[in-house]
This record gives C-alpha cells, structure tokens and sequence, in this order.
C-alpha cells in the first residue's frame, strides 16, 4: 500500500478547502475594508437625543408632555402660530406621511411646537386636525438641533421619546415617508 496521494485527488482537496475558506475571507474583508459611500435614510440622523419630559401648555390651556405620546412615532415642526407659507408646507407634508401609511395612521402623532405663544388660526386648527400645537419651552427647543433656523426641519421621534432624524428646509415628502415606512416595519415598539 502506498502512501502518495494522487495529484488529482490533491487538487480536488484544495479546491473544496478554499470554497469552504472564501465566504469567511471575503466577509472578513468586506467589514473590515469595505466602507459604503451612500446611506439609506434620506433624513439626518441624530444622535439619541431624549426631549425632556417636561410639562408643557397645548394652545387651548391644556397640559401636555412628551410622555403623553410615548409609544408612538412623531413628527414634530417648529413655528410661530402665524404660519406663513413654508409652515403651512410642512403642515401639509406630515399629514400627507402619516396618511400614506395604510392601516398604520395610529403609530404616528404628529406636533406643532409653537413659538412666542398665541393660538393658529381656525383654518389652520381644522384643516390639520389631530395636529398637537403645543406652546412650547426653551428646553424643549433646546434640544432640537438646526442648522439655519429651528423652523426648517422637520423632526422625527422615536416612540421611546427619542430625536432620530431630521429633515431638511423643503424635504421630499416620498422619502420621508420611505424613512418612515421603514421605520415602522422593523420597529417593535410603536
């Protein structure tokens, strides 16, 4: 009995030895090498900033907070209760997110954060009813981050109180609505 194996039968061994070896080399290079250039959320994401849970006013003299929305996805404006047209805009877009969302409407609540006081309009209160507008606090503004001004973006709240994204001056609503869908398709919460 001879103990040399033959050449054929090597070549077969390191041919099943390096298929079984490829998929852990190349998926140790590609995480370790491999950076993608694009993302896939269209909106900013921020770091996980909590809003403070603080007790805030909603326009007709009710007490609101943050907490009271727990569980639920938010989109949240900043504006003064004179909307001009751009405010109306961003009225518009995240009515128009939160109704695309089929049988989910309910996971997302949607807030108008109100700056210097005052009451909208009636126009504005019943065109966008379901609109929390909230006269809101400097801690609250405090932790909404903007670049130009706070009234350009739109915000996105996780359902554990969370700021996760936010959206820039003039944002496309079909791809906030894809960050949106999602969203609510991976998340187990809200």
């Amino acid at each position: 009995m001879s103990n040399d194996v033959p050449p054929q039968s090597r070549k077969t061994l390191w041919l099943v030895a390096a298929v079984c070896i490829a998929p852990f080399v190349a998926s140790f290079t590609a995480y370790y090498f491999y950076q993608p250039e694009g993302r896939v959320n269209y909106g900013e994401l921020m770091t996980g900033r909590q809003l403070p849970a603080n007790e805030l006013k909603l326009t007709d003299g009710k007490a609101f907070s943050f907490k009271q929305l727990e569980g639920k996805w938010v989109f949240v404006t900043v504006d003064d209760a004179v909307c001009d047209a751009y405010c109306e805009k961003k009225l518009w877009q995240i009515r128009q997110v939160r109704k695309t969302q089929g049988k989910y409407p309910e996971r997302i609540e949607r807030v108008w954060l109100i700056t210097g006081g005052g009451q909208p309009a009636e126009r504005l209160r019943s065109e966008y009813a379901g609109t929390w507008t909230v006269n809101a606090d400097n801690a609250i503004f405090e932790a909404l981050p903007y670049t130009d001004a706070r009234s350009d973006h739109i915000y996105l709240i996780d359902p554990l109180g969370n700021l996760v994204l936010r959206y820039p001056r003039d944002a496309d609503p079909s791809l906030m609505k894809k960050d949106l869908d999602r969203l609510l398709k991976v998340s187990r919460i809200g």
